[in-house]
Order: structure tokens, then sequence, then C-alpha cells
């Protein structure tokens, strides 16, 4: 075996894999997958056989699509961590992406509390920084805590999951997100 021949497939399997996230999270953004692997695979640009070594079955790929999601989220929270005043649109920003992405929450709901407590906590340690220099600056409420985002959280995605029709679920979590978000910023 030629020495640089692991690490060519190596890079193919890593190339493979962020294809198949990328996909996944397209596919997961819509209202319903459907199909949801062989649409993964198609828009991936790989056979069913190379997404199902990667992931064998729907919870495998959830996981890692939600981690996935949860990384490029990290690195944008991080990115604007500096900018006390930017995290009401920060937090617009991830409630509507949450909005946008009800089937991948759904598919979340199913793994067990622990994993979905895991991922909650993720995503509030993330904030917290930001959301202290953002209290600290006189920009929010004195008395919001990091685990106030899980009420927020919630509180948006229970209204957009509130109808089955995408265009009145948006219009009323858009809604929500103003009040929400109201209530957490002060007025300048």
């Amino acid at each position: 075996m030629i020495y640089g021949t692991p690490t060519a497939r190596r890079r193919d399997a890593q190339r493979n894999r962020a294809a198949i996230l990328e996909a996944a999270s397209e596919v997961l953004a819509r209202e319903e997958p459907g199909a949801l692997m062989p649409e993964i695979a198609r828009r991936a640009g790989i056979g069913q056989a190379t997404l199902y070594r990667h992931f064998p079955d729907r919870t495998a790929l959830t996981a890692a699509v939600l981690g996935y999601q949860m990384e490029l989220l990290e690195t944008r929270i991080a990115a604007h961590s500096s900018d006390p005043a930017g995290l009401r649109l920060l937090l617009r920003d991830v409630l509507h992406s949450l909005i946008g992405m009800r089937a991948l929450v759904r598919l979340a709901r199913r793994f067990d509390l622990a994993t979905q407590q895991r991922y909650m906590r993720r995503l509030v340690t993330a904030f917290a920084t930001p959301l202290r220099r953002a209290r600290d600056h006189g920009h929010v409420r004195a008395d919001l805590t990091p685990d106030d985002l899980v009420l927020l959280f919630t509180m948006v995605q229970s209204v957009s999951e509130a109808t089955a029709d995408v265009a009145s679920a948006h219009t009323a979590a858009d809604r929500a997100v103003d009040l929400v978000l109201d209530g957490v910023f002060l007025p300048d």
C-alpha cells in the first residue's frame, strides 16, 4: 500500500461527511423531509451506501446535523461576542433559525431527555458570554440569565409548531420573536 493512499481516502471521507451534513441541513430546513436518507444522498452527490457508512440511521444523522449546526452557531456567536449591542440581532437570527429548522427540532425531540438537555446546555453556554456583556452594558434586563434563553427558545419553537401551515407558523413565530425580544431588551 502506498503511504499517501490512506490520507487520500480520509480526505475523501471528510469531504463526503461535510457534503452529507450540508445536504442534510438543507433537507431538514424543508417543512417535511419525507424520504430523508435518499434525498440527502442525492443532494450530497454520493450513493446511499456511502451515506449509511457515515450514518447508519436517521438518529445518527440527526445527532450529527445537530452537532454541525451547533458548531456553526458557536462560531457565529464567538465572532459577535465582543459586540454587546449585537446580541439582539444574534438572538433574533438564532430564533429564526429554529423556526426554519422545525423538522430538525422535531427529530431532535426524539432523543432521550439527557441528550436533549446536553444540546440545550451547549446552546446556553454559547450565549453566556455575549449575554453577560449585553447585561453589563445595559442592553438587556439585569435579571436575565443564560437559563432564561431556554425559555425563549421553547416559547418561540412552540409557537412555530402550533400550526401545520408553514406560512402561518412563520408569521406567528416572527411575531413571537418580536414580542420575546422586546421583553428581554431595554429600550435605547
